[in-house]
């Protein structure tokens, strides 16, 4: 009946330490998603930036299979390179080593001053108003929940300290390669290596041995960093090119690192005895210590290589020539990061918007050159457009459902207004080219003047489009007035020039056949100025 207590205490505790960790770092994440989004803008090609990056980001979120998720998600989004993604990976290794030094804690008496913690975050959930109080309250709760599941953990353990079975059982296990591999395979059960290191770290608190003592628990830790990289590999199925890549390093950055340590354990039986025991009393501590100690050797290794790396993934996993991928995916890992999922939609935005103007000015410079064999390439400009539209949509509305704050949901609403705007402007230039084939095939002609005055209003519309981008880009209200100056010059140009063409008309110089293509063809450009000024305003007008 013991047994079966402990067998169940023990369950109990695995998961308790396991959404403890599931809540500590959602809401971690939550509590540095900007900050996120700030730390992963400042990504360089310098080597020791990426590094620091990836700890630094594992440390925060305590999850270095929610990070390492998050980095193939920015490279299959083009936002950061596969060499950046390198050194972030060799990073992230080192970040989770701290949930180990926490496990090591348990050794000190403080279960009381967890569940105080429990309780004071469980208050400020269910009582505070403001979400980001409430936030903070999940934090202590599953901080507090990760020391009660180590408690647990530790409770347990006692309990098998004395069962003759449970101890002759992990004693004979003694084949480094077994615990090896016992260690990957039940990190990849648990998709957590930070949880194998504590449950280790709590057969050490508690007295019991594996294997004969000595360097073989260090092998369950070496299989469990080779184990977390199933994560990754899970997170680039149906990714692009370079996020495969960015999974196959980190799987062979793990591997090769443990390949290395396993061959210094056997020539160095005396390893842990002799490095950390020697420093360290506790056997909890040593283990954590040992674990800090791999990674950041591995990655002073391998830093320096991180360029053959990438090299060594590009001729393994090379190229595929894919015509059909239109736009720049919209990783759906990012979705759990709402402010790197915003920032890789304003990207979007970017290459949509530089399709409208391009599909504008294409379709002007065709109506003016009477060229209509450029119909078919502007179409597919348009249609473009269109389907990135259909994109973003369809993100927008998963990333609605995600837990956003007020400033991120609107956002999400001035990104939906701006994309509207967007393609209006690409249908209007599908209107351009029906102006195109009547001006060829009714024969009209147009003055000097008139197609003067036209591409004057054709540059007034190229300068506004720049500077309301601009505006909206920066989040700037500082050239507002110069985007009103310019519609305002739109819409006058437009008035002139109809007025010209009556003048003309009066006088016998033009035809009044040119008439509709004409008044057509002005009010579509003073339209696209329209939906141009309000890409400048929105973030005014959402207010």
């Amino acid at each position: 009946m013991e047994y079966i207590e402990g067998l169940l205490i023990l369950f109990g505790g695995v998961g308790t330490l396991l959404i403890g960790m599931a809540m500590l770092s959602d809401n971690m994440k939550k509590l540095a998603n900007t900050k996120l989004e700030a730390i992963f803008n400042k990504t360089s090609e310098k080597k020791l930036v990426g590094l620091g990056i990836g700890a630094g980001t594992t440390a925060i979120v305590q999850s270095s299979s929610l990070t390492t998720v998050m980095i193939v998600g920015l490279v299959n989004a083009g936002m950061i390179t596969l060499l950046q993604a390198t050194t972030m990976i060799m990073g992230v290794n080192i970040g989770t080593t701290i949930t180990g030094h926490i496990a090591s804690l348990q050794s000190f008496d403080f279960v009381i001053f967890a569940m105080i913690t429990v309780f004071i975050g469980s208050f400020m959930v269910m009582l505070a108003k403001k979400e980001k109080i409430r936030t903070i309250g999940k934090v202590l709760c599953g901080l507090g929940l990760v020391f009660v599941g180590l408690h647990l953990l530790g409770s347990a353990m006692s309990s098998f300290r004395d069962d003759p079975f449970v101890v002759d059982l992990l004693s004979s296990i003694t084949n480094p390669l077994l615990l090896l591999l016992i260690g990957a395979g039940l990190t990849a059960v648990f998709q957590s290596s930070s949880a194998i290191t504590s449950i280790v770290i709590s057969l050490a608190v508690a007295g019991i041995v594996i294997g004969n003592g000595g360097n073989d628990v260090l092998f369950v830790i070496l299989g469990s960093n080779i184990g977390t990289c199933v994560t990754a590999m899970l997170s680039s199925v149906g990714a692009n090119t370079n996020a495969k890549r960015a999974a196959f390093i980190h799987l062979t950055f793990n591997v090769l690192g443990s390949v290395i340590f396993m061959i210094i354990l056997f020539v160095w039986p005396n390893f842990k005895d002799d490095l950390f025991a020697r420093y360290f009393h506790l056997e909890a501590t040593q283990i954590a210590m040992f674990h800090t100690f791999f990674n950041v050797i591995c990655a002073a290794l391998f830093l320096p290589f991180s360029q053959q790396f990438v090299n060594l993934s590009k001729r393994l996993i090379p190229d595929k020539d894919d015509k059909s991928r239109r736009i720049v995916v919209l990783d759906e890992r990012l979705l759990g990061t709402p402010s790197l999922a915003l920032h890789q939609l304003r990207k979007e935005i970017g290459i949509m918007s530089d399709l409208a103007i391009e599909s504008l000015n294409n379709a002007y410079d065709a109506f003016i050159d009477k060229d209509v064999n450029r119909k078919e390439t502007i179409q597919e400009k348009i249609a473009n457009i269109n389907h990135i539209n259909k994109q973003i949509v369809q993100y927008l509305v998963k990333l609605s459902g995600e837990e956003l704050n007020e400033e991120e949901k609107k956002e999400l609403s001035i990104l939906y207004s701006v994309i509207n705007d967007l393609e209006r402007i690409g249908d209007l230039s599908d209107n351009l080219t029906k102006y195109t084939d009547t001006y060829v095939y009714e024969k009209l002609t147009f003055s000097d003047t008139a197609t003067e005055d036209l591409n004057n209003m054709m540059d007034k519309v190229n300068a506004l489009f720049k500077v309301s981008m601009k505006t909206f880009e920066l989040n700037s209200e500082e050239e507002l007035h110069l985007v009103d100056e310019l519609e305002e010059d739109v819409d006058r140009m437009r008035k002139e020039i109809i007025e010209s063409h009556i003048r003309r008309l009066n006088e016998g110089t033009c035809s009044a056949n040119n008439s509709p293509v004409l008044v057509n063809l002005v009010s579509n450009l003073e339209r696209a100025a329209d939906h141009m000024t309000f890409i400048a305003h929105v973030r005014t007008l959402t207010e």
